[in-house]
């Protein structure tokens, strides 16, 4: 559970651009632990530890799997935020001019 509160803290757009952070650094350390339990169980120890690498590696392939979609989803909204500046420049240069057909358009409402 702690993990899923941590990757949906990243999920955010204020969160986006630790997700490559957080795929190296934990994703990796995920990822190690779950080769030192099973390395543990080779040199005799208990074998319930596959428990628990089960789990690292479940934790270590979520972090691994956010990276690129962290990515994917900061240049989303990137390209969101440019696309709506670009809008609203559009808009107010055109307000400024006076001969824009939709705002014509605009100032008719029906009732």
């Amino acid at each position: 559970m702690p993990t899923n509160i941590l990757l949906d803290k990243i999920r955010t757009r204020r969160g986006l651009k630790w997700g490559i952070l957080a795929m190296l650094i934990l994703g990796g350390g995920y990822i190690f632990a779950a080769a030192m339990c099973v390395t543990l169980v080779r040199h005799d120890w208990h074998e319930s530890l596959y428990l628990l690498f089960a789990l690292l590696l479940w934790n270590g392939f979520k972090f691994l799997w956010i990276g690129p979609t962290s990515l994917a989803l900061f240049t989303r909204e990137r390209l969101r935020e440019r696309r709506a500046s670009a809008s609203v420049q559009r808009v107010g240069n055109s307000a400024t001019s006076g001969s824009s057909p939709d705002l014509k358009d605009a100032s008719f409402t029906t009732r």
